[in-house]
């Protein structure tokens, strides 16, 4: 770290990251915590994209996002759990500007991806609801490789600037990140108050629009669909077709309440930080782990798999405990 002749400016080569402020003493606990976490959401998401890929009759559409949605879960959480681990249990605070620039980039994008498998499974239940003798020609594999595609490039076009936009300011007035991984909109108010950071403000708040608001405008016009043509079902097929939408309103809310509220509290300067960091773990932390659940649930043929595959291992594990 060099500091220049303005003493409340600095060059920095690496940042510090924060576990929970004066909670220090129960760090341990909260390791053991993340370790559970992390444990769930690798072995639900896993078990998920394990039972889609190995099962050719769940492979429509619906299934196929959900392969998407699990993969990038554990991505995220394998982005974040173990280095918060690091924090947690062996102090481990330093990271690399570049490293940190890294970081934020994968956070960011796979947080787009999320957003754009979510509409892509709004649209889906829309399709399958609305028009359901026209679901297998409209949503063919073909259909489905073009909006992955679009997901990606989309992603990676928005999300590929938020570093750059960073590493251009020159100087800092601190190298102290209040949460455990670099997200954008904390990283640019660390430079000095006399540089210029306008740039960064209006661009984050233009991926906030086009990425997270436009997709939230399509899954809520997709939902108002569903519900007008829900209504004029008869009660049975009406509560039918509710029960197949419950597991993708759960994901939805779990995703997008808490990246609200974490773009909300980064509007406003405070002293406390709690709600940063509530908001901030929850929206990071909680998708991962909650999505296999809710699907595993919800879903009765991956909840029906499910039960045939623990049913296979406890028969391989007699047979071999016979032997």
């Amino acid at each position: 770290m060099m500091v220049t002749s303005n003493s409340t400016c600095m060059n920095i080569s690496h940042l510090t990251l924060s576990g929970i402020p004066n909670q220090e003493d129960f760090n341990l606990w909260f390791g053991l915590i993340l370790v559970l976490m992390y444990t769930m959401a690798t072995l639900g998401n896993a078990t998920v994209i394990y039972i889609i890929k190995m099962d050719q009759e769940l492979h429509d559409p619906m299934y196929i996002f959900l392969f998407m949605l699990s993969l990038v879960d554990l991505l995220m959480a394998t982005t974040i759990m173990p280095q918060m681990l690091g924090i947690f249990w062996f102090d481990r605070l330093k990271i690399t500007f570049n490293m940190c620039l890294t970081q934020m980039f994968f956070l960011h994008f796979l947080s787009a991806l999320e957003s754009g498998i979510l509409v892509a499974m709004a649209i889906d239940r829309y399709v399958a609801i609305c028009n359901p003798l026209r679901y297998s020609s409209i949503l063919t594999h073909r259909t489905i490789t073009k909006i992955s595609l679009v997901i990606l490039a989309r992603g990676a076009a928005v999300m590929i600037p938020i570093p750059l936009i960073i590493k251009r300011l020159p100087m800092w007035s601190n190298n102290h990140l209040i949460h455990s991984y670099c997200l954008h909109q904390e990283v640019m108010n660390l430079a000095c108050g006399n540089i210029d950071i306008s740039a960064n403000i209006v661009y984050g708040l233009f991926v906030i629009l086009s990425i997270m608001g436009i997709d939230c405008v399509f899954i809520s016009l997709s939902y108002l669909l569903i519900i007008k043509t829900v209504v004029g079902l008869v009660e049975d097929a009406s509560l039918k077709a509710i029960s197949t939408c419950a597991a993708h309103i759960c994901a939805v809310l779990i995703f997008y309440i808490p990246l609200i509220g974490l773009s909300v509290v980064h509007r406003f300067k405070t002293d406390s930080h709690v709600l940063h960091i509530f908001f901030g773990n929850t929206y990071l932390l909680l998708p991962p782990v909650i999505n296999p659940l809710i699907y595993g649930i919800k879903t009765q043929q991956i909840r029906h798999r499910l039960g045939i595959l623990f049913s296979k291992v406890i028969s391989q594990s007699k047979t071999s405990q016979d032997l």
